[in-house]
Formats: C-alpha cells, sequence, structure tokens
C-alpha cells in the first residue's frame, strides 16, 4: 500500500501551522511534506512529528524571495552561493526531521534569458547540490511544473526533466524526478503514459484532482486507476504526497483515502 502524506501547506489550513501535524495523525495520516520549514526551528517540528508520531518525507530548499514572486534559484545567474547556501540549510532541517528527500525549486525564466545559458547553470548547481546531499544521505528532487499555475518556471516539462537527470548521471551524480499527476496532466495530459515513461526517474509522488487542484477524487483524474498502475509499476512503497486544495474543511474530503488505502 503506499505511504500517503498529508500536504500541510495546503491542508488543515483551518488550523494554525504547528496545530497541523495532529490534525492530520488524527485524520488518519503518518506522514507528512510541505513546502517550506524554515519559520519554526526544526526542532519544534521534530517535536511535532514525534509528539504525534509522523514521518516527514519532503520539503523543498530556500526559494528565494516567495513574496516577491521567486520561485527557486537553481537557474539563477549571480545566485550561485546562495543557492549552496540554501542546500546546506535545508540539510541541516533534514537531519534534524530525518527527513529522506529534499526538492530544489528551478527558479522563473524571464522572456529574455539565454535558455541554454540558464540550462548549463541549472546543470552545475545541481551537480553541486546533488553531491552534498549524496554526502548526507538525502536525495535531491527536481519537479516540473506546469506554465498555467506558473508561467515562465524553467523546468516546465516531464521530458525536459528526464533528460536533465540523464545527464547528471553522465556524471555519476543522482537526481530524482518529483511526479506530480497535476502538473502532468496539465502540461502532457496522458499521466498513465508517463508514469511508465518515468518509472525509473521517480522518487516522488503528488496527487490532486483535476483541473481545479482538488480532492483527487474531484474532476478528471481516476485516481484510483492511476494509483493501481503506480503500484503494478512496483513504486507502491513511494510516499505519495496529497497536495491539493480541500473544496472546505480538509476532513470533509478524506473519503478517497479510504478507498485508496485498500489497493
Amino acid at each position: 500500500m503506499p505511504l500517503f502524506a498529508a500536504n500541510l501547506t495546503m491542508m488543515f489550513n483551518e488550523h494554525p501551522f504547528l496545530e497541523r501535524f495532529e490534525a492530520a495523525s488524527k485524520a488518519g495520516f503518518t506522514a507528512v511534506e510541505y513546502l517550506f520549514p524554515y519559520d519554526y526551528p526544526a526542532a519544534d517540528l521534530a517535536m511535532e512529528l514525534e509528539k504525534h508520531q509522523l514521518t516527514q518525507v519532503l520539503f523543498n530548499t530556500p526559494a528565494g524571495d516567495w513574496d516577491a514572486g521567486e520561485r527557486g534559484l537553481a537557474s539563477i545567474p549571480g545566485r550561485e552561493q546562495e543557492f549552496i547556501d540554501g542546500i546546506g540549510m535545508a540539510l541541516e532541517y533534514a537531519e534534524t526531521l530525518n527527513c529522506p528527500r529534499i526538492h530544489a525549486m528551478a527558479g522563473i525564466l524571464p522572456a529574455n534569458a539565454n535558455r541554454t545559458q540558464r540550462h548549463n547553470l541549472y546543470l552545475r548547481n545541481l551537480e553541486a547540490a546533488a553531491r552534498l546531499c549524496a554526502e548526507a544521505g538525502r536525495e535531491l528532487l527536481i519537479e516540473p511544473i506546469n506554465p498555467i499555475n506558473m508561467p515562465g518556471y524553467f523546468l516546465n516539462d516531464f521530458r525536459q526533466s528526464c533528460e536533465v537527470i540523464d545527464s547528471l548521471r553522465q556524471l555519476n551524480v543522482t537526481v530524482m524526478l518529483q511526479f506530480d499527476l497535476f502538473h502532468c496532466a496539465r502540461i502532457h495530459g496522458d499521466v498513465a503514459t508517463w508514469l511508465t515513461r518515468c518509472k525509473d526517474y521517480t522518487g516522488h509522488f503528488q496527487i490532486a484532482g483535476i483541473p481545479d487542484r482538488h480532492e483527487p477524487d474531484v474532476g478528471e483524474l481516476a485516481y484510483l486507476d492511476i494509483l493501481n498502475e503506480i503500484v503494478e509499476l512496483g513504486q507502491g512503497n513511494f510516499a505519495i504526497g496529497c497536495e491539493y486544495i480541500p473544496q472546505g474543511l480538509t476532513t470533509d474530503g478524506l473519503q478517497w483515502l479510504s478507498t485508496a488505502r485498500s489497493i
């Protein structure tokens, strides 16, 4: 059975952040993820995890000035040291939280940017970051994000993501794919096909309904078929982050989860 992780950035927003751990546990989750931990001391977050018997499966590295519209630093020239410093900070949190993987956002590409230069910079930054992660016993992830929800994001195609991973493998470093079914559906449409194509690249999954990013059973996504596909591909033990926006109270929309757990 897949391990489902509540995304505490999007779910249980009816509670203050530190109270969402308890809410997730009471709702039946045994794992959590969220965008960023850095507003809180790592020890405080670790205490919430231990108190409620939760596993931390994922969070993002620092992404720059989020409020100003920055969405990652990995492809941003002149910010290389800030990116690497952010990897160091993320790894310190990952150690305290016993989190196995971190996700590095690529950044927004200006319309006049030289894409080849940005690609080369992105590879250099990821190579350095992946080596640091390997030394720390953590896994580095990248995630393609659809251009409808995040215009200008550098990494916006699953094919491109696999090519990046292949390039880094040639340098003997490992980066894995964060496969968000919502983004895949919006970019490519055929989620099942891309699950198969990305089988050997994927280290984490995220799920949401299509097209409005609500509960997985709301909208066009045949989520049970997709979850069965993940299990049949031999990836059923990977974490599946529930990165969706509840239509109302989070607990009112969790009927899908009990059905999914029977897979």
